[in-house]
């Protein structure tokens, strides 16, 4: 379930997406288009499900308020008596485990080293087998989990940013792999389940789904990172260390995963899968060009029902073409200034446009894709898990620290779709190939 913080962002970009629809209808005085009204009904039904999940998210955080500010007796130090007793089911009452700050608990773990010249162990950090995942064990040395709450901020600054992980089809699991069936028929297809008229008295025609198996490993993606005795000592350069950076670097791997992984040690992403519709070049076409047929064949590959919510990603380097891009007399991109105020850089089209930096350099197949990042599937497992460790280093005069998820996906389609009328299929994942 996504966090509080990622929700209301969430519910923040569906308002906004709401208002500039209606915002350009009424500075254009005309009424809604019927593609328009389409998309906003499927706005308000998208703020309906957030406004519940925010419901329920509110609900546990109260709840959880509810333990983590329960009377708490005095640590040896700490004569405000603000920290919670270390004992039995500590992490359950104080996800924080006692710690005021991450800083805080990472100076700790240094201090807890035989030989440091302050060497101490806290009684937060004591090796208690009662303190429900306080410390463990690894590879015969000692470590400490990172208390909840700690681990939780990795994830909430991972989701709060640009991350993909936000809008895939993104479900949690508790297994390493999932097998399940899925149907790709189409209700125009030869196959899959089909209605139909008839007379009265005459026979049903029976059909059935066409389910095909499906099987996703989840892979284990990490961040592995040291702290100097010096930076631990840093208060601001240790947070933005272990917090910040640790968060943007899990989220870059995981983007560039949904993007290009090959799906051995990784997910499978959609530039690397079979669902990907590629559109090549026009036969006039300058090398490393982009001219508005391409784009306007782009958009005509993308499924119907993916259009609502679709936006173009594109790297920086096709910017200079896309000022210079026009339809007749008239510009086909439409910088931030106007139109959907919410979107990054401007509007191609209708649709959003972001620049990434996983697409390709101008020219190449991948510098400009237009998609539905919910035609991507992708599974979760639990929350970051989170360790530290002073005697690997030790040594070096430095503190390990790591960062740890399972995650897995694929397109959800295993190939692009053939339309009813037509022959050019479509996919939620569409680029422009090479022009050499």
């Amino acid at each position: 379930m996504k966090h509080l913080m990622a929700l209301r962002q969430r519910q923040a970009e569906l308002q906004n997406r709401g208002k500039a629809l209606l915002d350009l209808a009424e500075k254009e005085g005309r009424e809604l288009s019927q593609a328009e009204d389409h998309e906003l009904t499927r706005i308000e039904a998208d703020l309906e499900q957030v406004k519940v999940e925010i419901a329920a998210a509110e609900k546990a955080a109260d709840r959880r308020r509810a333990f983590s500010d329960a009377p708490a007796a005095a640590l040896p130090g700490d004569p405000g008596g603000s920290r919670i007793q270390v004992g039995d089911d500590r992490s359950t009452l104080d996800p924080r485990a006692g710690f005021n700050s991450y800083v805080e608990f990472a100076r700790a773990v240094m201090r807890a080293s035989p030989g440091h010249p302050s060497f101490a162990i806290d009684p937060r950090l004591a090796p208690n087998a009662a303190l429900t995942g306080s410390a463990h064990r690894e590879a015969g040395q000692d470590g400490y989990l990172v208390p909840a709450e700690y681990r939780d901020r990795i994830w909430e600054r991972m989701e709060s940013g640009d991350g993909l992980i936000n809008e895939i089809d993104l479900e949690p699991t508790s297994s390493n792999a999932v097998n399940d069936t899925v149907d790709e028929s189409t209700q125009w297809g030869s196959t899959g389940i089909k209605a139909f008229w008839r007379s009265e008295g005459q026979a049903m025609t029976r059909t059935r789904q066409n389910i095909k198996p499906r099987s996703i490993m989840l892979h284990e993606l990490y961040a592995f990172c040291e702290a100097t005795d010096e930076l631990l000592e840093d208060a601001p350069r240790l947070e933005a260390r272990l917090t910040d950076k640790s968060a943007q670097a899990i989220s870059y791997r995981l983007d560039e995963a949904i993007f290009e992984g090959d799906g051995n040690g990784k997910p499978l992403g959609f530039m690397n899968s079979a669902a990907l519709v590629t559109v090549a070049k026009e036969p006039s076409q300058a090398a490393a060009g982009v001219v508005p047929l391409n784009l306007a064949n782009m958009f005509s590959r993308l499924l119907s029902e993916a259009v609502a919510n679709a936006s173009w990603w594109i790297n920086s380097d096709v910017i200079p073409q896309l000022l210079t891009l026009q339809l007749g007399d008239q510009p086909i991109w439409t910088p931030p200034a106007t139109g959907f105020q919410n979107a990054p850089g401007g509007i191609l089209f209708g649709r959003p446009v972001r620049f990434s930096r996983h697409c390709k350099t101008m020219g190449a197949k991948g510098d400009i894709v237009l998609m539905d990042p919910r035609g991507y599937y992708g599974l979760r497992k639990g929350e970051i898990k989170s360790a530290s460790s002073i005697h690997l280093y030790f040594d070096f005069g430095a503190t390990a620290f790591r960062h740890t998820f399972r995650f897995g996906g694929q397109p959800h389609l295993s190939a692009p779709v053939l339309p009813k009328n037509g022959s050019a299929t479509q996919s939620h994942f569409v680029t422009l190939a090479t022009r050499p």
